[in-house]
């Protein structure tokens, strides 16, 4: 506990540092107001990734042994992840691809440290072909680094990213408790803290953002808590990981297949498209219209919140049974795709009405009393 308390006391105080010194760093870790996706008001620092990792190491001296065991190697595995964020951040320089490689290399680095791959996924025959190790710290690498880049696309609005993500690291805790990981649970725990110690900063007002280094730095510990978790007790699978993270990981594969269908489109380009951008356009600023954009700005997030709420929900309760796990996620994806086609197409979708008009045999007009057509 005192580790856990001590992560978010120290990550607040270094947020709150950091905000109060940018006269001196601004130079490098302000993020303008210019791009497509940006929706703040004012110059702001972008490395509230370095004030949760200073968080964290920290709180490592007060850590219970068994929790240090798990932390140490993801710390240090995460190192390549954290740094090409934090790259970016500060040169604005460093390419998407660079980056998902650097993140891909932090699976590969925590499966070098640890001997822990992905082998236990709740498919069989995926399973059986992940028993080959190549096959499984490459699926590793894939599903980390697709996690930390998804957890990245999710970083719009103050609060979302950060409030999100210590919502999934809480439900993989509390799965974790129940199934009598205590180590686990308590690592889970003790970055949840540092992110809700930079989310005091970040939401509403947004006085500090969490940048690519913290997003990617909380995406891989969150991407490789989740490997831990099936790993460590066979008893939960891995559709009970997916579902928890299900929002960041619809919302990475609804953009890349959105933008490969538009013509002159590349995956990744940035859009103003994004579920939680819609939300805020189209939900949070008439609901408080007369409000100052930054609290708009932190509004949206509460609808994110609410659904990652809602599938790591799902997750904690049916955390034992996969098919329950699977009709949760499909159910999870299938009310993304509708809110996000309400938002698009102004209408809920009409799909049933129109296939049901489409074979529906023609209408006829009524008869009259006496049993002849009117003239």
């Amino acid at each position: 506990m005192s580790a856990i308390l001590l992560a978010f006391a120290a990550t607040l105080a270094a947020c709150i540092a950091l905000v109060q010194t940018q006269r001196w760093h601004g130079f490098l870790s302000l993020d303008s107001t210019e791009g497509v996706q940006k929706f703040h008001t004012a110059p702001t620092p972008r490395i509230g990734g370095a004030a949760i990792s200073l968080g964290l190491l920290a709180a490592y001296p007060a850590a219970d042994r068994n929790v240090l065991n798990l932390l140490a190697p993801m710390l240090l595995a995460g190192a390549p992840a954290f740094v090409a964020g934090l790259l970016e951040d500060v040169t604005k320089r460093v390419g998407i691809l660079p980056r998902l490689l650097a993140t891909m290399a932090s699976g590969v680095l925590a499966w070098w440290l640890t001997g822990v791959a992905m082998r236990h996924t709740g498919l069989p025959l995926l399973d059986a072909a992940l028993t080959a190790t190549p096959l499984a710290v490459l699926f590793t690498a894939f599903a980390v680094g697709g996690l930390a880049n998804a957890v990245n696309i999710i970083d719009g609005f103050n609060g979302l990213a950060g409030g999100s993500v210590a919502l999934m690291f809480g439900a993989i805790g509390v799965i974790a408790w129940w199934h009598g990981d205590a180590a686990l649970a308590g690592t889970c725990m003790l970055i949840a803290s540092g992110a809700l110690g930079f989310l005091v900063v970040n939401w509403p007002l947004g006085k500090i953002f969490l940048g690519d280094g913290g997003a990617y730095l909380l995406g891989f510990l969150l991407g490789w808590v989740a490997i831990l978790l099936p790993m460590r007790n066979p008893s939960v699978t891995g559709w009970a990981t997916l579902l928890v993270c299900a929002y960041p990981v619809l919302e990475v594969t609804f953009s890349f297949w959105r933008k490969s269908r538009r013509e002159g489109c590349s995956p990744g380009q940035p859009d103003k498209v994004h579920l939680h951008m819609l939300v805020h356009r189209r939900v949070a600023r008439r609901l408080i219209p007369d409000c100052p954009r930054v609290w708009q700005n932190g509004f949206t997030s509460l609808f994110a919140w609410g659904y990652t709420l809602l599938c790591a929900g799902l997750a904690v309760a049916w955390a034992d049974s996969p098919v329950l796990l699977c009709a949760s996620f499909a159910a999870c994806a299938l009310a993304y795709a509708l809110v996000y086609a309400r938002l698009t197409q102004f209408h809920w979708p009409r799909w049933r009405a129109a296939a049901w008009r489409r074979h529906a045999p023609p209408r006829t007009a009524a008869l009259p009393a006496g049993g002849r057509p009117r003239p």
